[in-house]
This record gives C-alpha cells, structure tokens and sequence, in this order.
C-alpha cells in the first residue's frame, strides 16, 4: 500500500521532524510513505473571509496538483467522522482489500480546506472536535497510520 500525506507548510521545530522521522521509519516496514509539504499562504491577522477564501484557494491548488487520479483520498476535518483506532485500522484494511492501493491524506493549513479539495475527498476524517497546530497534526496522522498497521498485523503496542 501506498500513503502519501499531502499537507500545508513547513515543519519548523527539530522536536516535530524528530517524531515524524521516527514514524516514517517505523511504517517503512508497513506501507511505503510520502509526504509532500505544500507552501502555505500568509494569513493576515483579521482577514476577512473573501481573503480567507482566496488563501483556501491557493493552497487547495497546490494540494490538488499531488493528488493522483487514482488515489482515494481522506482529508483531516474538523466536521468529519470520528473513528477510535480500532475502527481506523479497519477503514484501511477494508481499501486495501477493496484494492486502493494508494491512499492519500490531506492535512490543511490553518485555515482549513479549499471546497475544491473537498470536493475530491473521498473521506471526511476528524481526530478531534478539538482544533490542533497543523504541524502537530502531521505526527499524530503517522503514529495512527503506525498504530492502525499494528493493529492489523497483530502485534503489541496498540493498547
């Protein structure tokens, strides 16, 4: 299986690409892993919508010119389907049976998703009702990707 993890901006901080090095090693023995960093957009501070929209817009182009035609792809929403890590495991073992195999990821930038990109998703996920720093959000996607080829291969280190 294929896993590409498409996402807007830069990791900045050594702590972050630290863990997200550990991961990417990890799952090398699961999936082969991509991940592609988008530019982000500068938001200005009060922006309006219309701003807001447009900077949506720009970082929705650049995420879409990575996603390949046959790839099924799951976008990190707020609005999206909780799932516990059980559950998770099996939405990813279910495509692979299903014969994806290429399963794409999209991480947004702080502002969220372009409709376009919205549009092409094929599987609304959220982690949380909570809101959290996109560059975290990178770590804990890979350490449940981990967990969820752990799960499926039956071995310690989900619980």
């Amino acid at each position: 299986m294929k896993i590409t993890v498409i996402t807007v901006g830069k990791i900045k901080e050594k702590y972050l690409r630290d863990a997200i090095a550990e991961y990417s090693k990890r799952l090398s023995k699961y999936c082969k892993l991509e991940i592609l960093e988008v530019a982000d957009e500068k938001t200005p501070e009060n922006a309006s919508e219309t701003v807001e929209e447009g900077i949506r817009q720009k970082e929705g182009e650049r995420i879409l010119k990575h996603i390949k035609e046959d790839a099924y792809v799951i976008t990190l929403e707020i609005g999206g389907k909780m799932l516990d890590s059980v559950e998770f495991s099996r939405k990813i073992e279910t495509l692979g049976i299903q014969g994806k195999s290429h399963i794409c990821f999209v991480i947004g930038g702080s502002i969220g998703l372009s409709q376009e990109v919205l549009k092409r998703s094929d599987y609304g996920l959220s982690f949380s009702k909570m809101t959290f720093p996109h560059q975290l959000m990178r770590v804990i996607l890979l350490e449940q990707i981990y967990r969820s080829y752990r799960i499926m291969s039956n071995e310690p280190y989900h619980k």
